[in-house]
């Protein structure tokens, strides 16, 4: 596997953009806990929810780079993502109040609150590495350590944004702040993979 120029950008883009992922997982519990409690049980509805939008990330996007097989393409569910996040700080709490009154704070009010807030933007940022991994291998004899370094990029990228929004943003700065932060990195993951013209 040879090392380029843009193949380090891009995995220095999976690595913004993993913590990304987790920096709002933490995040959204700010969001939830007002509406739903801090209890464990949320935190269940959380985490069930990332896994279920990561997992559902993973298949669609290795469906459409078998397809499409173009960072730009990507680079539009990315950018999406930095919409969403940048006006979920004034949409959460019309929605969330809907949930909570409709729905209740149980177990389905919970989830279905979760899924409101994370499901789409992580599942959008899950499209990524299917289509970085597909890009940039070159020879199917790599492909293990294509596919292992491209995951191992990512997770420190989690681990970063987990550290860094649960102790370092979060204490500091406004939930809507960290979240347009959060919403800037996307933008410039998105703006950065169209720019690279990647695709095979």
């Amino acid at each position: 596997m040879k090392f380029s120029v843009r193949i380090i950008l891009v995995q220095a883009i999976v690595f913004l953009l993993g913590s990304v992922v987790m920096g709002y997982e933490m995040l959204a519990s700010r969001y939830l806990f007002p509406y739903f409690g801090g209890s464990i049980e949320t935190w269940g509805a959380l985490i069930s929810t990332v896994l279920a939008a990561l997992m559902f990330g993973y298949s669609f996007g290795g469906y459409l780079v078998d397809r499409r097989p173009d960072l730009r393409f990507c680079s539009l569910l990315i950018a999406f993502t930095a919409i969403w996040l940048y006006f979920i700080p004034s949409l959460s709490k019309p929605l969330l109040l809907f949930i909570l009154q409709t729905l209740g704070d149980g177990a389905v009010g919970t989830i279905s609150a979760s899924f409101m807030i994370i499901f789409l933007p992580l599942s959008c940022l899950g499209t990524l590495l299917p289509f970085v991994i597909r890009v940039i291998l070159t020879d199917i004899d790599h492909a293990g350590r294509v596919a292992g370094l491209s995951y191992a990029i990512s997770t420190l990228g989690n681990i970063f944004g987990t550290l860094v929004v649960t102790f370092v943003l979060i204490p500091q700065v406004s939930v809507s702040q960290v979240t347009e932060l959060l919403a800037l990195v996307s933008a410039l993951g998105a703006i950065l993979l169209y720019f690279l013209r990647l695709k095979r």
